[in-house]
């Protein structure tokens, strides 16, 4: 991605990818409404997390320090 055709957005910071990734990411932008692959990239992240955070709060149930610690003992990770 080069850096004149992505402006920063005002609190950004830089994460490197692999050159395929950003190859897939650019032979992608033109088939897309985004301007710049940083916007891109920007938009499928978001999208993402948001399914990965969704999907963790509503899978898993919350369990007392107590509970984990009798199911370590019971499996044999931890002495009584």
């Amino acid at each position: 991605m080069s850096a004149e055709s992505n402006r920063p957005h005002p609190k950004s910071r830089s994460v490197e990818l692999p050159a395929e990734i950003v190859a897939r990411v650019e032979k992608r932008l033109a088939h897309t409404e985004f301007s710049t692959s940083g916007e891109y990239v920007t938009y499928v992240l978001e999208e993402v997390l948001s399914h990965v955070e969704d999907a963790t709060d509503e899978e898993f149930e919350t369990v007392s320090e107590e509970e984990v610690q009798d199911r370590l003992r019971s499996l044999g990770y931890m002495e009584s």
